[in-house]
């Protein structure tokens, strides 16, 4: 009775479309849409907006830490604290949870200012969806959170065999391929700016004092992760 209860609430909703939306990617049907709404609410909004969800984005982000700590820690049961560490620190990087927003179609759902481009190109699908985790928690517990990430996140997008065999640490790489072959590695601050509440560092990847890359995130390692990428294609290093 009470599904058919829901049933009827969701075709009548003004939120129809989204209701839809989210079912097909959570799995269930969401209660408080608010949540929800505010999960795919970027700060680049114009000025009406007054909320936006990083705060979610906090909330989930620490809920998804544990959860795949605690599934990596069963799955695992022999393999050391720092192999667990290491195969956590890439499921949660911002460049995976990034990809899994995007093969879930969560792109599609956030609002943002689409007139600058550079958002489009930058993790904040991934924030976004770290946010959803946010808003599930609140909406539906954390059994249910703990459902969604096993199920709808890690089981559907997240190849474990893959990603203990590819080494994503792009700053190791590029610093092994220097040492090997004689050439002076730095990483420099080329940029900072405010963008809203947050600031966005620059990094620049320097060889031999010439630039050869550069990168930006909302914090220097982030930063340098992308720059570190970047330079390891200029180069055709694999």
């Amino acid at each position: 009775m009470r599904r058919l209860i829901n049933r009827i609430l969701t075709k009548s909703s003004p939120h129809k479309q989204l209701i839809l939306q989210l079912e097909h990617i959570l799995g269930f049907t969401p209660k408080h849409m608010d949540y929800y709404q505010l999960a795919f609410m970027h700060r680049s909004k114009p000025d009406e907006v007054t909320e936006s969800n990083e705060r979610l984005e906090f909330l989930g982000d620490a809920i998804l830490g544990a959860i795949v700590a605690e599934y990596l820690f069963k799955k695992y049961p022999y393999q050391p604290e720092g192999y667990l560490t290491e195969l956590r620190s890439r499921i949660v990087r911002r460049e995976t949870m990034n990809n899994v927003a995007l093969r879930m179609g969560l792109n599609k759902l956030v609002q943002y200012n689409q007139n600058d481009r550079g958002l489009s190109r930058s993790h904040i699908f991934g924030n976004a969806l770290e946010a959803l985790i946010g808003a599930v928690y609140l909406d539906q517990g954390f059994i249910k959170t703990r459902k969604f990430i096993l199920n709808q996140i890690i089981r559907c997008y997240i190849d474990l065999d893959t990603m203990e065999s590819t080494d994503t640490n792009y700053k190791n790489q590029l610093l092994s391929w220097a040492q090997r072959n004689n050439h002076v590695l730095t990483f420099e601050t080329v940029g900072e700016k405010m963008e809203g509440p947050r600031k966005l560092f620059t990094v620049g990847i320097m060889i031999d004092g010439e630039q050869v890359a550069d990168g930006s995130g909302y914090n220097k390692k982030e930063a340098g992760q992308v720059a570190a990428q970047k330079a390891l294609e200029q180069l055709n290093i694999s």
